[in-house]
């Protein structure tokens, strides 16, 4: 897998702004990490994302900020279209959804313009949302959702005919979501095969969402590889977990997490004939009235950086993260998909994690990942102009 690190973690609304992350923060990241070159993987706002695609000499500005500071483009986050660094972003994060045609210009945008501007030779990866958020979710969304990945699919193909370059599109699920976990995805693209017949769309692994759902990795993978659904971009990430949650000052620790921009969803580890306890966002479980149960594990959704130790009772779920990488490995197709590190709350994490600089703590992940992850990683040898 080619290593790369996501600048979602980093706010930008037009090209301007994208290749001043390059210089300030992704450039010095690779120098600090100690790499001669390094992926990146970028998000890029629809508005943005249109540019790009449509104006060669602004991919020709983009290519240069990328060459300069000695980074490759292999993969794209397309799952926020917008505003991911709004004061408050929410359940805004999951619109426009898969019903709609913003979405599918959206992610052809990026498409485009990741093929006109991969390493020759290279293919490529974006990941979106899966579907939309649960709720006011139908058949006829359903049967639109279908319609607009099929003319994604339709999209790519053209794409790769016109250009030589393969970009695969992976579904991320995310819960609360309508696709919740890999058994949803599995589930709902291996009912649909004329959408993963080409390999073209296949799933995103979000190592935190995950985590997050308490599945055991390497069942999740070899179900995707069973339903003939491909493994196209890991998101290396770990969620925070409550191993014991009657410890002493369980909600006191959580507490500094529930914070106003991002949604950070939690579960109680599934328990056989009791009620699922799920939450949309971590103040539902501060607040609940009666209490979650505290006999099991709670894991929640927030992005902790990979090299972290969060204090007791909290703790990090990086042994989901490498259980996932090794699975995906075992694959036929796991050492093309592409490894994003994608901790973007470094702005809203509480103080104890916060690192000197944020070009540091980035680069620290780097560094745990290629030591800890080493087996699985490949680094750019070289970086060139397409």
């Amino acid at each position: 897998m080619e290593l790369s690190y996501c600048t979602n973690v980093h706010p930008a609304e037009d090209l301007d702004g994208i290749i001043e992350q390059l210089d300030v923060h992704a450039g010095p990241v690779r120098a600090a990490a100690g790499l001669d070159a390094l992926g990146v993987g970028l998000w890029i706002p629809a508005d943005t994302a249109a540019v790009l695609a449509a104006d060669a000499s602004a991919r020709g500005r983009l290519s240069a900020a990328l060459e300069r500071n000695a980074l490759t483009l292999r993969t794209i986050n397309a799952f926020p279209y917008r505003g991911f660094h709004d004061d408050v972003v929410k359940l805004a994060v999951y619109r426009p959804d898969w019903t709609s045609a913003e979405r599918l210009r959206y992610t052809l945008d990026c498409a485009t313009l990741l093929a006109a501007l991969l390493p020759e030779g290279a293919s490529g990866s974006i990941s979106t949302l899966p579907l939309g958020w649960r709720v006011g979710w139908d058949a006829d969304a359903d049967a639109a959702a279908e319609a607009a990945l099929g003319a994604l699919v339709d999209g790519l193909q053209e794409i790769e005919r016109r250009t030589g370059r393969t970009v695969r599109v992976g579904i991320e699920p995310e819960p609360g979501c309508i696709l919740d976990d890999v058994a949803d995805v599995v589930a709902w693209l291996g009912a649909r095969p004329h959408l993963t017949a080409d390999g073209l769309l296949g799933l995103c692994l979000d190592t935190c969402h995950l985590a997050v759902s308490f599945a055991d990795p390497t069942a999740a993978v070899a179900a995707a590889e069973r339903a003939g659904v491909r493994i196209v971009k890991v998101q290396a990430s770990v969620a925070l977990e409550v191993t014991d949650p009657s410890a002493d000052g369980t909600l006191e620790a959580l507490a500094p997490f529930a914070e106003a921009r991002y949604v950070h969803q939690v579960r109680a580890r599934p328990a056989a004939s009791v009620p699922e306890f799920a939450a949309d966002d971590l103040p539902e479980v501060l607040a609940a009235d009666p209490a979650w149960p505290t006999d099991r594990p709670w894991r929640v959704h927030v992005h902790i950086p990979l090299h972290a130790t969060p204090a007791p009772p909290l703790r990090a779920t990086t042994e989901v993260l490498r259980a996932a990488v090794d699975a995906v490995l075992q694959t036929p197709h796991g050492r093309d998909a592409h490894l994003d590190v994608e901790t973007y709350t470094w702005t809203v994490l509480p103080d104890h994690l916060q690192p000197d600089s944020l070009v540091e703590g980035i680069a620290a992940e780097l560094r745990w990942a290629t030591t800890q992850l080493a087996p699985a990683l490949t680094l750019p040898a070289e970086v060139t102009t397409p």
